[in-house]
Protein backbone atom coordinates (compact mmCIF):
# COMPACT_ATOMS: atom_id res chain seq x y z
CA UNK A 1 0.00 0.00 0.00
CA UNK A 2 1.23 3.20 -0.96
CA UNK A 3 2.41 5.86 1.80
CA UNK A 4 -0.33 8.51 2.70
CA UNK A 5 1.24 11.87 2.49
CA UNK A 6 1.32 14.21 5.75
CA UNK A 7 -1.80 16.54 4.58
CA UNK A 8 -3.66 13.04 4.54
CA UNK A 9 -2.76 12.03 7.76
CA UNK A 10 -3.42 15.00 9.53
CA UNK A 11 -7.14 14.86 7.84
CA UNK A 12 -7.35 11.84 9.10
CA UNK A 13 -7.28 12.70 12.57
CA UNK A 14 -10.01 15.28 12.47
CA UNK A 15 -12.16 11.46 12.14
CA UNK A 16 -13.48 9.91 14.82
CA UNK A 17 -12.84 5.90 14.22
CA UNK A 18 -15.74 4.34 13.22
CA UNK A 19 -18.41 6.84 13.75
CA UNK A 20 -21.04 7.14 11.25
CA UNK A 21 -21.86 10.97 11.07
CA UNK A 22 -25.02 12.44 10.24
CA UNK A 23 -25.23 14.38 6.85
CA UNK A 24 -24.29 18.16 8.41
CA UNK A 25 -21.58 17.08 10.50
CA UNK A 26 -20.24 14.60 7.48
CA UNK A 27 -20.17 17.61 5.31
CA UNK A 28 -18.83 19.83 7.73
CA UNK A 29 -15.92 17.43 8.90
CA UNK A 30 -15.41 16.21 4.92
CA UNK A 31 -15.14 20.20 3.91
CA UNK A 32 -11.73 20.60 6.56
CA UNK A 33 -10.20 17.81 5.18
CA UNK A 34 -10.15 19.11 2.13
CA UNK A 35 -6.78 20.58 2.12
CA UNK A 36 -5.13 20.37 -1.38
CA UNK A 37 -4.28 23.41 -3.07
CA UNK A 38 -7.11 23.45 -5.36
CA UNK A 39 -10.98 23.73 -4.69
CA UNK A 40 -11.71 19.71 -4.73
CA UNK A 41 -14.89 18.09 -5.57
CA UNK A 42 -17.26 16.64 -2.61
CA UNK A 43 -18.60 13.44 -3.66
CA UNK A 44 -21.23 10.98 -2.92
CA UNK A 45 -20.20 6.96 -2.81
CA UNK A 46 -22.90 4.82 -2.35
CA UNK A 47 -22.49 0.76 -1.77
CA UNK A 48 -25.78 -0.58 -3.15
CA UNK A 49 -27.64 -3.33 -2.03
CA UNK A 50 -28.90 -4.62 -5.82
CA UNK A 51 -28.02 -6.58 -8.26
CA UNK A 52 -26.16 -4.87 -11.11
CA UNK A 53 -26.79 -7.87 -13.46
CA UNK A 54 -30.28 -8.43 -12.50
CA UNK A 55 -32.64 -6.04 -15.39
CA UNK A 56 -35.28 -5.31 -12.79
CA UNK A 57 -32.57 -3.59 -10.47
CA UNK A 58 -31.42 -0.58 -12.39
CA UNK A 59 -30.64 2.32 -10.98
CA UNK A 60 -30.34 5.53 -13.03
CA UNK A 61 -31.41 8.43 -12.68
CA UNK A 62 -30.59 12.46 -12.98
CA UNK A 63 -30.92 15.31 -9.88
CA UNK A 64 -30.94 18.88 -10.33
CA UNK A 65 -28.68 20.28 -7.66
CA UNK A 66 -29.96 23.67 -6.24
CA UNK A 67 -26.85 24.76 -5.67
CA UNK A 68 -24.98 24.09 -8.56
CA UNK A 69 -21.60 22.01 -8.95
CA UNK A 70 -19.12 25.46 -8.51
CA UNK A 71 -17.71 24.69 -12.19
CA UNK A 72 -18.71 25.87 -15.69
CA UNK A 73 -20.46 23.18 -17.64
CA UNK A 74 -19.57 22.81 -21.18
CA UNK A 75 -23.02 21.63 -23.03
CA UNK A 76 -22.76 19.69 -26.07
CA UNK A 77 -26.04 19.18 -28.69
CA UNK A 78 -26.67 16.93 -31.81
CA UNK A 79 -29.24 18.61 -33.64
CA UNK A 80 -29.78 20.07 -36.88
CA UNK A 81 -31.97 22.61 -38.79
CA UNK A 82 -34.13 24.23 -36.70
CA UNK A 83 -33.40 22.32 -33.14
CA UNK A 84 -29.69 23.39 -33.65
CA UNK A 85 -30.36 27.17 -34.07
CA UNK A 86 -32.92 26.34 -31.04
CA UNK A 87 -29.11 24.92 -29.00
CA UNK A 88 -27.58 27.61 -30.03
CA UNK A 89 -29.68 30.50 -28.87
CA UNK A 90 -30.38 28.74 -25.55
CA UNK A 91 -26.66 28.90 -24.65
CA UNK A 92 -25.61 25.62 -26.01
CA UNK A 93 -21.24 26.08 -26.27
CA UNK A 94 -21.75 23.64 -29.13
CA UNK A 95 -24.35 22.16 -31.35
CA UNK A 96 -24.33 20.35 -34.34
CA UNK A 97 -25.46 16.93 -36.64
CA UNK A 98 -22.89 14.99 -38.74
CA UNK A 99 -19.90 17.53 -38.37
CA UNK A 100 -19.97 17.08 -34.45
CA UNK A 101 -20.18 13.21 -34.87
CA UNK A 102 -17.25 13.35 -37.32
CA UNK A 103 -14.92 15.72 -34.77
CA UNK A 104 -15.26 13.42 -32.03
CA UNK A 105 -14.63 10.01 -33.87
CA UNK A 106 -11.30 12.17 -34.80
CA UNK A 107 -10.95 12.68 -30.45
CA UNK A 108 -12.27 15.89 -29.93
CA UNK A 109 -14.36 15.44 -26.10
CA UNK A 110 -13.98 19.38 -24.67
CA UNK A 111 -17.46 19.08 -23.37
CA UNK A 112 -19.24 17.29 -19.92
CA UNK A 113 -22.63 17.02 -20.97
CA UNK A 114 -24.18 16.09 -24.21
CA UNK A 115 -28.10 16.53 -25.46
CA UNK A 116 -29.56 15.10 -28.43
CA UNK A 117 -32.68 15.53 -30.05
CA UNK A 118 -34.20 11.92 -31.01
CA UNK A 119 -33.84 11.93 -34.82
CA UNK A 120 -29.93 12.03 -34.22
CA UNK A 121 -29.80 9.13 -32.46
CA UNK A 122 -29.27 7.13 -35.32
CA UNK A 123 -26.00 9.07 -36.23
CA UNK A 124 -25.33 9.74 -32.30
CA UNK A 125 -25.78 6.13 -31.86
CA UNK A 126 -21.82 5.13 -33.48
CA UNK A 127 -20.26 6.98 -31.53
CA UNK A 128 -21.45 4.40 -28.14
CA UNK A 129 -18.08 2.90 -27.83
CA UNK A 130 -16.41 6.98 -26.96
CA UNK A 131 -19.04 8.05 -25.16
CA UNK A 132 -20.35 5.64 -23.41
CA UNK A 133 -16.95 4.90 -21.97
CA UNK A 134 -17.05 8.73 -20.52
CA UNK A 135 -20.66 8.85 -18.78
CA UNK A 136 -21.29 11.47 -22.09
CA UNK A 137 -23.84 9.11 -24.32
CA UNK A 138 -27.24 10.94 -24.30
CA UNK A 139 -30.09 8.66 -23.28
CA UNK A 140 -33.71 9.28 -22.86
CA UNK A 141 -33.73 7.25 -19.61
CA UNK A 142 -31.53 10.00 -18.35
CA UNK A 143 -33.32 12.92 -20.15
CA UNK A 144 -30.85 13.90 -22.33
CA UNK A 145 -32.69 12.48 -25.48
CA UNK A 146 -35.17 15.17 -25.89
CA UNK A 147 -37.37 16.95 -28.66
CA UNK A 148 -36.29 20.60 -29.66
CA UNK A 149 -38.23 22.70 -27.61
CA UNK A 150 -37.36 20.53 -24.56
CA UNK A 151 -33.52 22.09 -25.32
CA UNK A 152 -33.64 25.31 -23.83
CA UNK A 153 -35.10 23.74 -20.52
CA UNK A 154 -32.34 21.10 -20.40
CA UNK A 155 -29.69 23.15 -21.43
CA UNK A 156 -30.48 25.04 -18.75
CA UNK A 157 -30.84 22.37 -16.05
CA UNK A 158 -27.39 21.31 -16.91
CA UNK A 159 -26.04 24.98 -16.49
CA UNK A 160 -27.27 24.98 -13.10
CA UNK A 161 -25.99 21.44 -11.39
CA UNK A 162 -28.03 18.95 -13.46
CA UNK A 163 -26.12 15.19 -12.44
CA UNK A 164 -26.89 12.00 -13.79
CA UNK A 165 -26.21 8.92 -11.29
CA UNK A 166 -26.26 5.31 -12.52
CA UNK A 167 -25.08 1.80 -11.20
CA UNK A 168 -21.85 0.81 -12.09
CA UNK A 169 -21.11 -3.08 -12.60
CA UNK A 170 -19.88 -3.15 -9.15
CA UNK A 171 -22.70 -1.63 -7.54
CA UNK A 172 -21.47 0.98 -6.69
CA UNK A 173 -22.86 4.46 -7.78
CA UNK A 174 -20.32 7.60 -7.61
CA UNK A 175 -21.51 11.13 -7.67
CA UNK A 176 -20.32 14.85 -7.76
CA UNK A 177 -22.45 17.33 -4.79
CA UNK A 178 -20.18 20.52 -5.28
CA UNK A 179 -16.84 21.84 -4.01
CA UNK A 180 -15.14 21.63 -0.88
CA UNK A 181 -15.93 26.02 -0.50
CA UNK A 182 -19.31 25.82 -0.75
CA UNK A 183 -20.94 26.65 2.85
CA UNK A 184 -22.07 23.78 4.72
CA UNK A 185 -25.62 24.48 4.23
CA UNK A 186 -25.15 24.60 0.29
CA UNK A 187 -23.87 20.93 0.31
CA UNK A 188 -26.89 19.58 2.87
CA UNK A 189 -29.04 21.33 0.21
CA UNK A 190 -27.19 19.22 -2.81
CA UNK A 191 -27.43 16.17 -0.63
CA UNK A 192 -30.74 16.34 -0.33
CA UNK A 193 -31.89 16.88 -3.56
CA UNK A 194 -29.12 14.16 -4.53
CA UNK A 195 -30.93 11.82 -1.94
CA UNK A 196 -34.35 12.61 -2.87
CA UNK A 197 -33.92 11.91 -6.15
CA UNK A 198 -32.21 8.40 -5.58
CA UNK A 199 -35.26 7.48 -3.59
CA UNK A 200 -37.01 8.36 -6.07
CA UNK A 201 -34.81 5.62 -8.96
CA UNK A 202 -35.21 2.66 -6.28
CA UNK A 203 -36.51 0.00 -8.60
CA UNK A 204 -39.74 -1.96 -8.01
CA UNK A 205 -37.36 -5.10 -7.99
CA UNK A 206 -35.22 -4.04 -5.44
CA UNK A 207 -34.63 -6.39 -2.54
CA UNK A 208 -33.82 -5.66 1.23
CA UNK A 209 -31.14 -2.95 2.08
CA UNK A 210 -31.41 -0.46 -0.93
CA UNK A 211 -28.23 1.21 0.12
CA UNK A 212 -26.10 -0.28 2.13
CA UNK A 213 -23.20 2.16 2.83
CA UNK A 214 -22.42 5.80 1.89
CA UNK A 215 -19.48 7.85 1.97
CA UNK A 216 -18.52 11.46 1.35
CA UNK A 217 -15.33 12.30 -0.02
CA UNK A 218 -13.21 15.04 -1.34
CA UNK A 219 -10.85 14.89 -4.75
CA UNK A 220 -7.57 13.88 -2.45
CA UNK A 221 -9.35 13.57 0.84
CA UNK A 222 -10.63 10.69 3.16
CA UNK A 223 -13.87 9.10 3.28
CA UNK A 224 -16.08 9.74 5.93
CA UNK A 225 -18.73 7.67 6.73
CA UNK A 226 -22.61 8.90 6.51
CA UNK A 227 -25.32 7.54 9.41
CA UNK A 228 -27.45 5.53 6.78
CA UNK A 229 -30.53 6.29 8.73
CA UNK A 230 -30.29 9.84 8.63
CA UNK A 231 -28.75 10.24 5.24
CA UNK A 232 -31.99 8.47 4.29
CA UNK A 233 -34.47 10.80 5.95
CA UNK A 234 -32.84 13.15 4.26
CA UNK A 235 -34.84 11.74 1.00
CA UNK A 236 -37.35 10.45 2.37
CA UNK A 237 -38.57 14.08 4.46
CA UNK A 238 -38.34 15.77 0.78
CA UNK A 239 -40.16 13.49 -1.67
Amino acid sequence: MAKRGRKYRESVELMEKGKQYSPREAVEVTRKMARAGFDETVELHLAMGIDPRNASQQVRGVALLPNGLGKKVRVLVFAQGEAEKIATEAGADVAGGENLVKKIEGGWLEFDTAIATPDMMSKVGKLGKILGRKGLMPNPKAGTVVPANDLPRVINDSRKGRVEFKLDRTAIIHVPLGKASFESDKLVENLTALMEALVKAKPSGAKGNYIKSAFLTTTMGPSVELDLKTAMALGLDAA
